[in-house]
């Protein structure tokens, strides 16, 4: 290293200095190729993100809440339960911080999940399924998986993040999603609409979008025959959009911040996803394609003006199915 090497600062500008400095900060992208009209949307690129979704936002937040509050000692392990995005941004956040990473995954996502968090160094444990089967995961599955995942953390001494119920995740997408979506936007929001996991995504943006504008409509992305947030029976566990619509409300659901519920079939999902990557360049996964057939729905409806903005998130990269 030469004398200068050494003593130049790491905050020098045009330098990054970590992983973690990579997190946020997405493009906002016109989808006007698949959808003409009537209407616009705009979708936020999640899967530009390091650990390729944006559940890396929700990873960082919280490990770093944990580390600043003494709830994770420097080095300790970290234990999760994932459908591989979150395992992901944890994965890179861990990296940077340097704690080992173990996730416990359902069996039934796919095994790119699996190399992707293997090759970011976590250790993988795969949870054999309750109901579900290979490439549509449950409730149960998930349930089954988080219960091992919790197991692994007792008996590692290691700290378990648990998703469901961290406020951090929300407060996350609150305090940075959501803003930096009214800003690209030019404070042009007419419509937020978004599919839900642990809700932390859709509460977030929700939450700091409608501060802005009170008269937004805001859409929860459901599977078709999985709709709880909607009030309707499960009639339909299994279904292709992984990491969402898990047959219960999420635990830190806010009611008042949904309007309405929008059924997503496997077919359209499938139809839209290879739209978007035909179409628009952008191949991206089951969640994201969920929400743009949703978004595209709401659009025609007539709820909306003809000239609205919709807004949602294209949620991770296809290269993990």
């Amino acid at each position: 290293m030469t004398a200068a090497a050494a003593t130049m600062p790491s905050s020098a500008a045009g330098i990054t200095r970590s992983a973690l400095d990579l997190i946020g900060n997405t493009p906002l992208v016109a989808l006007d190729r698949v959808h003409p009209g009537p209407g616009r949307i705009l979708a936020k690129a999640e899967f530009m993100q390091p650990g390729g979704s944006v559940k890396d936002r929700a990873a960082r937040a919280i490990l770093l809440a944990a580390r600043a509050d003494g709830r994770l000692a420097a080095g300790a392990p970290v234990v999760e339960m994932t459908s591989g995005n979150m395992g992901a941004g944890l994965a890179v956040a861990c990296a940077a911080l340097g704690h080992p990473l173990v996730v416990t995954m359902s069996a039934g996502n796919s095994l790119q999940r699996v190399r992707m968090l293997e090759a970011l160094g976590a250790e993988v444990v795969r949870v054999p399924q309750v109901d579900g089967v290979p490439g549509q995961v449950t409730g149960a599955d998930v349930r089954a998986a988080a219960d091992a995942a919790e197991r692994v953390a007792t008996e590692r001494g290691g700290f378990y993040i648990d998703q469901f119920h961290a406020p951090e995740g929300v407060r996350a997408h609150r305090d940075t999603t959501g803003p930096e979506i009214w800003a690209q936007s030019s404070g042009r929001v007419d419509a937020w609409v978004a599919a839900v996991g642990t809700g932390a995504t859709f509460l977030g943006v929700a939450a700091a979008l409608r501060a802005r504008n009170p008269s937004l409509i805001c859409a929860a992305v459901e599977p078709a025959g999985c709709q709880p947030l909607g009030g309707s029976p499960v009639t339909k566990h299994r279904h292709l959009i992984q990491g969402t619509g898990y047959g219960s409300v999420p635990p830190h659901w806010t009611a008042g911040l949904m309007d309405l519920s929008i059924p997503v079939t496997d077919a359209a999902t499938e139809e839209w996803r290879r739209a978007l990557a035909t179409r628009e360049g952008l191949h991206v996964g089951y969640s994201a394609a969920a929400n743009v057939a949703a978004t595209v729905a709401l659009l025609s409806s007539g709820r909306l003006p003809s000239d609205a903005t919709a807004v949602t998130v294209l949620c991770d990269t296809g290269l993990k199915y």
